[in-house]
């Protein structure tokens, strides 16, 4: 373990501006102060990046009793090192390269094989399939999740100890320069090349150059794994490899790769391969792959290639890829009976994944308990009794109440946990044969289990009981897109997001969460209802409310709540409640020419008169005003003269106030197209939820929100016959194969997109809409999707339809589409 006062001055090249009081060792490396877990022996590193410092968060880290400091500007320590009397602080000249070398320090401590993975595509899929494939022989530590980058690595190795036999972990890049550190903090001895695709390609210069950036995590691999028919990477390869540290496979190619593989068989679930080697000696064998999908395939027979390479018995391989399972890679949180919501993290169950999954559960701001629901842990490479001493220490950091544990292993080592409520189970069925829905309520469940425990089996017990359509809401793509915009503001200006509607039909409570998380200024809704409901949930954001009723004031003040003023009947309203006790404070719309609602500019006499009288009891905290245009070029010299109007209102209404006020004028379009506009603060719409306003710039956001349904039953349409309300759907004159899909109008898909102006995509194809929409489903014609079946997924809008272009279709917004999804829809949000 290594010494922060006698070890990491050396390895970072730093100065130790203050030793700590007390001895101190490393124990975890701490990058966000939202996530403390046991904070002895953490050493917080201060990352900068564009739109964060940590430096900013050392005094709430000192609170939490976190002692150890990697800093590299000594002058933004606030409050200097003397409010900070315990705690041990070392400069560097850059605490992200001052991680990368502690955690290369720590990975020179074991002399053991890695396998550095890397390539544009499957690269945590490769990863976790070899961890189930590889776990019958080695104890395995691995990245937790698709921790690949910069920072993602270097906590993936620092979870390397002495009883591992063999590490996994993954590498991605964007840009030149960067793998390099990667492979020193990795230091690979084994290298498996996925593939070469066209992500990140932003980052180089040509397809040439960022495969070679890629192939620096493997120049000094003793074996580097890859699939031959992948023309750049074979070439790289051969440039800087010699053949003897290189162990290829190929479909095209067979006669040149070690493993030569052909499809002997393929059909809607299985794949069936015929695998031939040469060496050591001419050899045969068939396996079959439990899938059909060509990504699916390949990451297979990436893993395949590494058990032959391992001289795993080939009757022993085709058992374990029988037991392979796609795979969850993010965390999912689904709304269940009672009030409960379910965090499903059921793919695997190590250490560094539990710490990974409590945080999560650690960040619901809900009421109401928190249970955790944990298998054997099965892949951590500790004995019994340390690994449920620190399985237990997490769980009392994280602020769980109650255990509940599954598997003999976790019962035989309760004891170590405490102040905790305890139930055990030895088995998955028995928890089943005992589950009773009302010991479950108002609660959130994260479950967390080994794959062999089918804890899938425990999720499904708890869903509520709603139809096969689903919102699939991805809060990764959400807080993607909501740094992609604070990238773009003046330095200095607030950020207001509006979760109004639904969060745009995304679900209110868990975007206010994740916006909270990430730390936004404020957060905008329609009515006080969904105000209210946002506070219930733990949210503690300021919150504007757009559309207060005077009945509703009290709301207001019990629950902290701003209204938005726009017209001298709610001002008026709004003070005489306030003279009877104190409100919160208003933010004053301006109608600069929308002509919806607000104060013109020949209103500011009275309403600045209205303020001065009544200053003792009312406070304004901003002014704000909409533009009728800001998505449109056309409209440019509009939105400019509205923009000069508020320029000139919003200093008549702080000079009146005396104090100064936030001033806001930007939508999500806004933000882009008139940067010289952003003020105090912004207000981010569409954008967050993947939508480009103004278009221009549409490729830069990540698709957010997938509604996808099922196929309930395909029918075989004759000649002549029609299917559907008013026969408007025809086979016409030949034969045709009709998906019945559970989606209608009453989930907010709209009928417009029927009889051929919608599509869907089934197994990756799209799939044209026949005959009318109904209220609970439609129909698709499947008559050129091979094997299309009851219980396929269909997507109605996604990455593969996108929002924009669906809109069009039927003449209007993406904002409709997003906020007509049905409450009935259940929603499931996914995360890293």
């Amino acid at each position: 373990m290594l010494d922060f006062t006698a070890d990491l001055p050396a390895l970072t090249g730093g100065t130790l501006l203050l030793a700590p009081a007390s001895p101190a060792p490393v124990q975890s490396l701490l990058l966000d102060s939202r996530r403390v877990g046991q904070a002895a022996g953490s050493a917080f590193f201060a990352l900068r990046g564009p739109q964060h410092n940590g430096h900013r968060y050392l005094p709430e880290l000192y609170r939490q009793g976190v002692r150890l400091f990697v800093v590299d500007r000594a002058e933004e320590i606030p409050d200097g090192l003397l409010a900070y009397p315990e705690a041990g602080f070392l400069l560097v000249e850059d605490a992200l390269a001052a991680l990368q070398a502690v955690a290369a320090a720590h990975r020179r401590r074991f002399r053991l094989p890695v396998l550095g993975i890397t390539g544009s595509n499957g690269k945590t899929i490769v990863k976790e399939w070899l961890a189930q494939l590889l776990a019958p022989d080695e104890l395995l530590c691995k990245s937790p999740r698709s921790y690949n980058s910069q920072v993602g690595v270097p906590l993936s190795v620092w979870e390397l100890n002495t009883t591992h036999t063999l590490g996994i972990f993954e590498a991605g890049i964007s840009e030149r320069g960067e793998m390099a550190r990667l492979a020193a903090v990795m230091q690979p001895t084994l290298g498996l090349f996925t593939n070469l695709g066209t992500a990140h390609d932003a980052g180089f210069r040509s397809p040439q150059e960022k495969v070679e950036e890629k192939m620096q995590l493997f120049r000094n691999v003793d074996t580097l794994f890859y699939c031959l028919d992948h023309d750049l990477i074979h070439a790289a390869a051969r440039q800087h490899l010699p053949e003897y540290r290189t162990f290829t496979w190929s479909r095209q190619h067979p006669h040149l790769a070690h493993v030569a593989v052909t499809v002997a068989e393929a059909s809607a679930d299985r794949t069936v391969v015929r695998v031939s080697m040469a060496r050591p000696l001419p050899q045969e064998h068939t396996f079959t792959l439990p899938f059909a999908d060509e990504p699916s395939v390949e990451n297979a027979l990436h893993a395949l290639s590494v058990l032959l390479w391992h001289q795993v018995p080939t009757a022993d391989i085709q058992h374990r890829l029988d037991r392979l399972q796609p795979v969850a890679m993010r965390l999912e949180m689904k709304q269940a009976l009672n009030d409960c919501y379910v965090l499903d993290d059921t793919y695997n169950n190590d250490l560094a994944g539990l710490s990974l999954a409590l945080d999560a559960l650690a960040r619901q701001p809900r009421r109401g308990r928190r249970t955790l629901i944990l298998s054997d842990v099965l892949e951590s490479g500790l004995a019994g009794p340390e690994l449920y001493a620190r399985a237990a220490a997490q769980l009392a950091t994280h602020g769980v109440d109650r255990l509940i544990g599954i598997g003999t292993e976790i019962r035989l080592h309760q004891l170590a946990f405490h102040d905790v409520e305890l139930a055990f189970h030895d088995t998955t069925e028995d928890f089943l044969r005992h589950f009773r829905p009302d010991d479950f309520r108002h609660e959130t469940i994260l479950v967390k289990g080994a794959r062999r425990f089918g804890f899938e089996r425990i999720v499904a017990a708890f869903q509520q009981k709603i139809h096969g359509t689903v919102l699939e809401v991805n809060l990764d793509a959400l807080a993607y897109n909501l740094n992609f915009y604070r990238r773009r503001l003046q330095p200095g200006t607030k950020l207001m997001v509006m979760v109004k509607a639904f969060a745009y039909g995304s679900g209110s409570a868990e975007v206010a969460n994740l916006l909270q998380f990430h730390r936004a200024d404020y957060l905008a809704v329609a009515y006080t209802d969904e105000g209210v409901d946002l506070r219930q949930q733990g949210i503690s954001l300021p919150v504007m409310v757009m559309n207060p009723s005077p009945d509703a004031f009290q709301k207001l003040r019990q629950y902290h709540l701003e209204p938005e003023i726009y017209s001298f009947e709610r001002l008026h309203d709004y003070l005489r409640a306030a003279q009877e006790q104190p409100l919160p404070a208003i933010h004053l719309k301006l109608d600069t020419g929308m002509r919806r609602l607000g104060f013109a500019e020949e209103d500011l006499p009275e309403l600045v008169q209205l303020l001065r009288e009544n200053a003792a009891h009312l406070r304004v905290a901003s002014a704000l005003t909409h533009l009728a245009g800001a998505d449109e070029e056309q409209h440019n010299d509009f939105s400019r003269r509205q923009l000069a109007a508020f320029q000139r209102m919003a200093p008549v209404l702080e000079e009146a106030l005396g104090y100064p006020i936030i001033k806001h004028a930007l939508n999500s379009a806004g933000i882009l197209r008139f940067p010289e506009a952003h003020f105090d603060m912004v207000r981010l719409g569409i954008g967050l939820y993947g939508v480009e306003a103004s278009g221009r710039e549409q490729d830069a956001l990540q698709p957010v929100s997938t509604l996808r349904t099922t196929i309930s039953q395909v029918k075989t349409l004759p000649p002549g016959e029609t299917v559907g309300y008013g026969r408007r759907g025809q086979a016409a004159d030949f034969e045709r194969r009709i998906a019945t899909l559970a989606i209608g109008y009453a989930d907010g898909y709209d009928r417009r997109f029927g009889n051929g102006t919608g599509e869907v995509v089934i197994r990756g194809q799209r799939a044209p809409l026949i005959g009318n929409v109904c209220m609970d489903m439609c129909m698709a014609d499947v008559t050129h999707i091979i094997g299309a079946q009851a219980g396929d997924t269909a997507e109605i809008f996604g990455p593969q339809l996108p929002l924009p272009e669906l809109s069009t279709r039927i003449g209007t917004i993406p904002y409709e589409l997003l906020t007509n999804v049905s409450e009935r829809v259940k929603r499931v949000f996914v995360a890293e």
